[in-house]
């Protein structure tokens, strides 16, 4: 009698498992034919679903490399027409993304985004090596390669390698003499935009850099750099020829 009573509570379990296993593959079943009717168009590259046709064949350029939106001021191409958009910006100047708290405008959402950071002051991304502590995650990756001595962005006509890629782009047009960033107050044009930063200075008269020990303001960042060496004696470049020391290049 007892071994008929447990026989009949396995023939029970046996056929609940039975059961919920059949609920558990028929809802798969459902969830992926949902998903098939949502999304009914697939990339036969990568199997990924789309619920428009023009959404997939934006996503199909990806893969082709294939840029037939064309910037009809300047000629640059791009994959996808929301981002030919955003691109004219770039020449009529809108700034359509305004911060809420100090009214300053940008071009890009993302810039945006990255601009509030200023505001909180919020540095969530900490360097495990030294405890730098960065607002955003790129510049900690940036930050990496100076303890890892990585240079992955290699110049592809001198071999020269560099940690960051806006550093190939600079060095990219010492070669080329391209100067893009232009002085909007005297037409000056500039390699790299820094270096344009510093240059307005010289028209606002703004000095933001202030010596800690003499208080004395100064409107480059490495003109502070030189002054700090007047204060410690401090003398870093050697001549070769007769090994004089001097504090200036």
């Amino acid at each position: 009698m007892l071994q008929t009573s447990i026989n009949s509570n396995e023939s029970h379990l046996a056929s609940d498992l039975a059961v919920k296993m059949l609920a558990c593959d028929t809802n798969a079943e459902v969830q992926s034919q949902t998903a098939a009717i949502k999304n009914p168009f697939a990339c036969d590259i990568c199997s990924k679903t789309f619920s428009r046709k023009d959404t997939l064949d934006v996503h199909q350029h990806t893969h082709t490399n294939e840029k037939p939106f064309l910037c009809n001021m300047c000629g640059k191409a791009f994959s996808q027409r929301a981002n030919l958009f955003k691109h004219y910006r770039n020449h009529t100047k809108e700034k359509p993304f305004v911060c809420e708290i100090c009214n300053k405008a940008f071009t890009y959402k993302t810039v945006l985004k990255k601009y509030y950071v200023i505001h909180t002051n919020e540095k969530s991304f900490i360097c495990d090596k030294c405890g730098t502590a960065f607002s955003q995650k790129g510049n900690l990756d940036k930050h990496y390669r100076t303890h890892t001595n990585e240079k992955p962005f290699v110049c592809d006509m001198c071999k020269k390698s560099f940690s960051r890629n806006d550093t190939l782009d600079a060095h990219y047009r010492t070669r080329t003499n391209e100067k893009p960033f232009i002085c909007d107050i005297c037409v000056k044009a500039f390699t790299q935009k820094d270096h344009l930063y510093a240059h307005y200075s010289t028209h606002t008269k703004e000095k933001p850099f202030t010596c800690e020990i003499c208080n004395k303001q100064l409107s480059r960042k490495d003109t502070l750099d030189v002054h700090y060496r007047l204060h410690a004696n401090e003398k870093s470049f050697v001549c070769d020829m007769w090994q004089g020391i001097f504090s200036k290049r």
